[in-house]
């Protein structure tokens, strides 16, 4: 993964058939909506929650709802917020990386996570997400 802006996965990238699957699952997420993100690269495609946490730390773009958003194929992988918790946990498995302005310009639970190169990665990929909505949505954090 680069440590510069844009934040992006460098290798290993997730399948382009993977990355539609967990982006329809995305889609399909309660209250969801789809659109340009407000805050990544041209092509990344942000999920927004119009009604949720009134929280500000549980969104990458507060103002609009943004909780997470999917990177263009060439990258695969996505950002999204977490409970400081959970993303320490995630961090530690290995399955994403905060990011580096994480807790100082943008929610302490802003991470990376990487673009799932299998079933059972996008299976835990999905969870993580699942987390993410939950706590955009202000409802009880899920375990991951």
């Amino acid at each position: 993964m680069s440590w510069t802006i844009p934040q992006q996965q460098e290798s290993q990238t997730a399948p382009v058939e993977l990355q539609e699957r967990l982006y329809e699952h995305l889609r399909s997420l309660r209250g969801v909506e789809t659109g340009p993100s407000r805050i990544s690269v041209p092509g990344a495609r942000g999920l927004v929650l119009h009604e949720g946490s009134e929280d500000p730390q549980a969104y990458l773009v507060a103002e609009v709802g943004e909780f997470a958003h999917l990177h263009p194929a060439h990258d695969g992988s996505m950002h999204l917020v977490l409970p400081a918790d959970l993303a320490a946990d995630v961090s530690a498995k290995g399955w994403g990386r905060p990011h580096m302005w994480a807790g100082t310009r943008l929610s302490p639970g802003f991470m990376m996570v990487f673009g799932p190169r299998d079933e059972a990665e996008l299976a835990v990929v999905r969870g993580i997400v699942e987390a993410s909505h939950s706590y955009a949505s202000g409802a009880p954090a899920l375990a991951v």
